[in-house]
């Protein structure tokens, strides 16, 4: 049986049922569909993740604040309200208790949403790409990377967004404990690029391996994990088209003096119309994937649980 989780969260009768018949739920973070996609695209792409993760045999968990209200889970309709919603806001961690007592609407990020996957009983979580350390001195550390480092939550992602600075988010992750595993990859994913220059300590190759991994890490240790899957090949750009569109659009962010929270949206933005929307194809294709391969993972794990018993 499940553990109970606090009376403040709200389950979708698909989630609330899924937890009941001890169906395997993947979580999804919903600042994708607020802040992170044009519309409409952002409402499809929804839909398509939630598809991925059903294909499979698991229940997909949209987290999203409505109102005020946590809800783990939407229907269709909430789904498309929220992608629709030009006032919705973004919510971290530290906005989680302001949101509900401004009855706000938003979409959580990816820290909020480990950190509310986990309040829900739900430990295996997809998403794009983590945030992490930024490059110069500013010090602009991703919550994501402190959320990982205290939450016990497999996240698959396609590494951390190619917009940071990659060599000091693993070197982050490895100062504060948090598993880094390659998905059939030897080397870090750079977001829109399947490969870098960074080596991944842990490769696996199947769910079972998956599974068998995330069980015996969290039995030693209390943190995320974070699971590391390349972009499709299909959908994937060659990293010399991608660092000369990089430099460009940190040039003109610089210029522009835009940072902190808009510097995100902000770059990927610009670097999907200087890239002639081949970014926005590229994330929209690893989004759909990582759902599939997390939901494979949700079942895989929830199985060797089962057995455990």
């Amino acid at each position: 049986m499940m553990p109970p989780i606090p009376e403040w969260l709200i389950l979708q009768s698909e989630v609330s049922d899924a937890r009941a018949e001890g169906k395997a739920i993947v979580a999804l973070e919903s600042t994708v569909i607020t802040h992170g996609l044009p519309r409409p695209v952002n409402f499809e792409l929804a839909r398509q993740m939630e598809k991925e993760v059903r294909q499979v045999g698991a229940v997909p968990a949209t987290i999203a604040l409505l109102k005020g209200e946590v809800h783990i889970g939407l229907s269709e309709k909430d789904l498309e309200r929220l992608a629709l919603d030009t006032d919705s806001v973004k919510i971290s961690v530290r906005d989680i208790g302001l949101a509900r007592a401004s009855l706000n609407s938003g979409g959580t990020t990816v820290a909020a949403t480990i950190f509310l996957a986990n309040k829900a009983g739900i430990p295996v979580f997809a998403t794009g790409g983590i945030g992490g350390v930024h490059h110069g001195p500013s010090g602009d550390i991703s919550a994501d990377l402190t959320e990982l480092a205290r939450t016990p939550v497999a996240v698959v992602c396609s590494g951390a967004k190619s917009i940071l600075d990659l060599p000091r988010t693993l070197e982050w992750l490895e100062t504060f404990s948090v598993p880094v595993i390659g998905w059939q990859t030897d080397t870090f994913p750079a977001f829109f690029t399947r490969e870098s220059d960074l080596p991944i300590h842990v490769r696996v190759d199947t769910v079972g391996e998956m599974a068998a991994l995330m069980r015996t890490i969290w039995e030693t240790q209390i943190s995320g994990i974070l699971i590391c899957v390349p972009c499709p090949e299909s959908a994937a750009i060659p990293a010399i088209r991608l660092n000369s569109a990089l430099q460009q659009v940190e040039q003109e962010a610089q210029e522009q003096a835009i940072h902190g929270k808009n510097l995100t949206p902000f770059l990927l933005s610009r670097l999907a119309e200087i890239t002639e929307g081949a970014t926005l194809h590229a994330n929209l294709a690893l989004l759909r994937n990582n759902a599939h391969i997390a939901a494979e993972i949700a079942k895989a794990l929830l199985l060797i649980q089962q057995e455990d018993r």
